[in-house]
């Protein structure tokens, strides 16, 4: 068990402004209802910290959960000799291995890529052995609300989020988001009040009130210094959204403070810096071809970012992919590593320990675990077009979802 063996083990002014903000005293934050009490204001990750494990996993095994989306099954690594231990089916086009609020089970997101034949497949951690799938309306991937009550399924082809109960899935509301194509990946604020969601396929992010479950706004984010233009959001509260046409924007995170976000676009080969709450675009970082999943350290202090080597969403083998690190102190790229020989990371996460980070390798049929510190490489062959890729267990209270967004 591995919690047995090692439970003791460029900037503009509106961004500096913000981090100084950042670095002022510590101050309570006046959360939603129900969400645990943000323990540092000035590292909302400070909870993920190796070793800060939830007694909800004891006795989970140390397991890699790899979701192969083409050939409709998961792939599941022993960390610890880097072998193949099993592979079992689950439904049509598994996207993400998703970890529930209460860290008892991990949820394989079958979205069947729009046909009606959705579904979530559960896992036991403790065993590592899946249950029986549930049927879902397209399940792209799933988060959940801050306070637990509810898993939020992202339906990605309907341009909906679907508010179900965390534990049957049963659908209790479905919020429209007509103007997020693709809406996919998301994170919450600092005290659990809106949600940023990426749109894909028109370049821009949608901001939910989590409270009330309305649409704020959407955002369309540009290369660099490209003209806005304001537009209404669909129910009738201002919205900003720019000229530009062009950017796929994949992960989201927001940054130890809670005050910068942090937007991995697959066209712009970088990162945005947003300010959700004006919700507003304050910066750029260029990080590598085809930027994908991004993953903070253990200790709140450096973003890893996945960089898949093709802006195509089926690109080829033995792309450009590399992982590159911001520093989230100064924005800074600190280093980037590419794949040895070319590859593809996609999404992942970060070893309890945070001495590694295991991605998927798309366009590669492999994982890769790569050294946060040297970066270096190894690679396990997997199943058709791994995606998703959960690390377990993971440090931290309760999961937000995706493949393991704790705090």
């Amino acid at each position: 068990m591995y919690l047995q063996k090692h439970r003791s083990n460029l900037f503009c002014a509106a961004f500096l402004a913000l981090g100084v903000a950042g670095a002022a005293a510590n101050a309570a934050i006046d959360t939603v209802p129900g969400m645990p009490p943000v323990i540092d204001s000035s590292n909302l990750y400070s909870e993920i910290a190796s070793g800060h494990f939830s007694p909800a996993v004891n006795g989970t095994l140390n397991r890699i959960y790899v979701p192969n989306h083409t050939s409709g099954d998961v792939t599941v690594i022993d960390p610890e000799t880097m072998k193949v231990i099993e592979t079992f089916k689950v439904g049509f086009n598994p996207q993400h291995v998703v970890p529930s609020w209460d860290l008892q089970t991990l949820w394989v997101a079958n979205n069947a890529e729009g046909r009606s034949t959705g579904s979530l497949t559960p896992i036991d951690p403790k065993t590592g052995k899946p249950g029986k799938a549930i049927a879902v309306d397209d399940p792209y991937n799933m988060y959940f609300t801050p306070d637990g009550r509810s898993a939020i399924v992202v339906a990605e082809s309907r341009k909906r989020l679907d508010f179900r109960d965390p534990h049957s899935m049963e659908l209790k509301e479905s919020l429209a988001t007509p103007g997020c194509a693709g809406i996919n990946h998301a994170d919450f604020s600092i005290d659990g009040k809106y949600a940023l969601f990426t749109c894909e396929f028109n370049g821009a992010l949608a901001k939910i009130d989590m409270v009330n479950h309305k649409v704020l706004g959407y955002l369309k984010l540009t290369k660099r210094n490209l003209p806005q233009t304001l537009l209404p959001a669909p129910d009738g509260l201002p919205s900003q959204i720019c000229s530009s046409t062009s950017g796929m924007p994949q992960d989201v995170r927001v940054g130890p403070t809670g005050k910068v976000w942090y937007v991995a676009d697959m066209e712009a080969d970088g990162v945005f810096l947003v300010d959700g709450d004006s919700f507003t675009q304050i910066g750029f970082v260029p990080t590598g071809i085809g930027t994908h999943g991004l993953y903070p350290s253990r200790d709140g202090k450096k973003l890893y970012v996945a960089n898949r080597g093709s802006r195509e969403i089926h690109g080829k083998k033995h792309g450009k992919g590399s992982l590159a690190v911001i520093d989230f102190a100064t924005n800074n790229v600190e280093s980037v590593w590419p794949i040895p020989g070319g590859g593809s990371p996609d999404m992942g996460n970060v070893t309890p320990d945070g001495q590694y980070i295991w991605l998927s390798g798309r366009f590669d049929n492999v994982v890769y675990r790569i050294n946060t510190s040297t970066g270096e490489t190894r690679s396990i062959p997997v199943g058709k077009e791994p995606h998703g890729v959960a690390v377990w267990p993971q440090p931290g209270r309760y999961s937000l979802g995706h493949t393991g967004n704790l705090r």
